[in-house]
């Protein structure tokens, strides 16, 4: 029985048992009540302390944070497990007398990845995520973290080497089915390494030295310049400055880049820049560059953003040079987007900590709402022609309307118009420079 209930109880059998005698004027009986009163309302104090004390004791407690996750702030131990499902359908048009069977209606998993992100006493943080996308089994994020303080971080393993904002901003908080075509086309990816974050007041700053991938640097990799031959290395850097004007959150960034490919360009594979066309369940890149043989690579790029209630603004700017081992060639790719965004519903796109980040929808289904509703638009521009080489060039103008009808939950449709100059993938009568429809569509999940 519950304490309080029987405190109560006593109380009151004793009070009716008391008022007779205190009519009868029996002062010893009304001194026993009150000492008796007292007794019980310092039991009762014990025992609300105990209960505090072995709530505090009590080890792991479960809680609910878009998945179950235990958490002993005590001692600083928590574990939560990770994942999110992503199924896409996609439309490519196919140019006049291109037979690529690859292109019209395909779908896929896009990402189906599981893993478990926590904290170890000491401010130390782990997380290790696995993908199952296009039904491989590859290791995305597996990293151990320390944070020395609020402001001063550490990374070693496999984590994203800041390239840019949308390539560090997770899939799971895009507006597009994918990002910028340059990310993907400058071979923008994860790799094993070691990294460092300062943050003060409004600046974040990060710094860190880089080898390859995970799968590059496998023994399963037995090849000229992969796994044990792999000797790659890289310096990366990123600047962001996050101003905040009354309801007005500003973001300006810039990002550099160097990458040492060892011996590999001498021996090994060769390396190309490449992009598919606005969805990723077609393999067909109407944008391609033939193999180079890149000794270095030199990138950096400028990013800027503005929120303002349902209302965001953002635009970025890269450019690669390769420097190849072909003497004198030593081409400069560019690409880049400017895009605008609205909710329909009065939602703020999430942002937090110099990245991208989740919405919350103000009125949920199940909640009495419809969830939020945002429409996105975007000039997404990438050439890669310079100095000799003929990959193409690419104007992309597109549209995504999002739903989201809870804060774990998106739909996506998307439409672009992709307009091609001295494209890969020739049309009839080998013209090079055409437009094509694409159409895609995603429902997603993560947790």
């Amino acid at each position: 029985m519950d304490t309080r209930i029987l405190v109560s109880l006593l109380l009151a059998g004793t009070s009716f048992g008391a008022a007779p005698a205190l009519a009868q004027g029996d002062a010893a009986l009304a001194g026993e009540i009150a000492a008796m009163r007292s007794k019980i309302e310092s039991l009762e104090a014990k025992v609300k302390e105990l209960e505090g004390a072995q709530q505090k004791s009590a080890g792991a407690v479960p809680s609910w944070k878009g998945a179950p996750q235990l958490e002993d702030k005590k001692s600083g131990w928590s574990f939560k497990p990770i994942g999110r499902l992503q199924y896409d359908v996609g439309y490519v048009e196919r140019p006049n007398g291109v037979t690529d069977r690859g292109l019209g209606f395909s779908n896929e998993l896009r990402r189906g990845r599981l893993g478990v992100e926590g904290t170890i006493p000491g401010g130390f943080g782990y997380k290790l995520e696995v993908g199952f996308d296009d039904n491989e089994v590859e290791v995305t994020d597996a990293y151990l973290s320390y944070e020395a303080s609020k402001q001063v971080g550490f990374t070693i393993g496999q984590h994203n080497n800041f390239q840019s904002l949308e390539e560090v901003t997770s899939s799971r908080f895009l507006p597009f089915l994918e990002r910028a075509a340059f990310t993907d086309a400058f071979n923008f990816e994860r790799r094993i390494g070691v990294s460092a974050r300062l943050t003060h007041g409004d600046l974040i700053a990060n710094a860190g030295v880089f080898t390859d991938n995970i799968e590059d640097l496998s023994n399963a990799q037995d090849a000229v310049g992969l796994g044990d031959e792999n000797n790659s290395v890289g310096l990366d850097g990123r600047l962001v400055y996050t101003p905040k004007f009354g309801s007005t959150q500003l973001h300006f960034g810039g990002s550099a880049h160097f990458r040492d490919n060892g011996d590999t360009a001498e021996r090994g594979p060769a390396t190309r820049y490449r992009q598919r066309p606005f969805v990723h369940t077609s393999n067909t890149r109407f944008l391609a560059t033939p193999g180079l043989r890149v000794e270095d690579e030199t990138n950096y790029g400028l990013e800027t953003a503005l929120i303002n209630g349902p209302f965001h603004a953002t635009g970025e700017t890269h450019w690669l040079n390769a420097d190849t081992l072909t003497a004198g060639r030593s081409p400069t790719f560019f690409g880049g987007y400017a895009e605008v965004g609205y909710f329909f519903t009065g939602e703020t796109r999430g942002y937090k900590g110099g990245r991208w980040d989740r919405t919350k929808v103000l009125k949920p289904v199940g909640a009495g709402g419809l969830g939020a509703l945002q429409l996105n638009l975007r000039f997404d521009y990438l050439d890669l022609n310079d100095d000799g080489i003929v990959g193409g060039k690419q104007k992309g103008y597109l549209a995504s309307l999002l739903w989201i009808p809870q804060d774990h939950v998106r739909f996506y449709l998307n439409y672009g118009r992709l307009q091609y100059e001295d494209a890969a993938v020739a049309a009839a009568g080998g013209d090079p420079n055409y437009g094509i429809d694409v159409i895609g569509a995603r429902a997603a999940v993560d947790f």
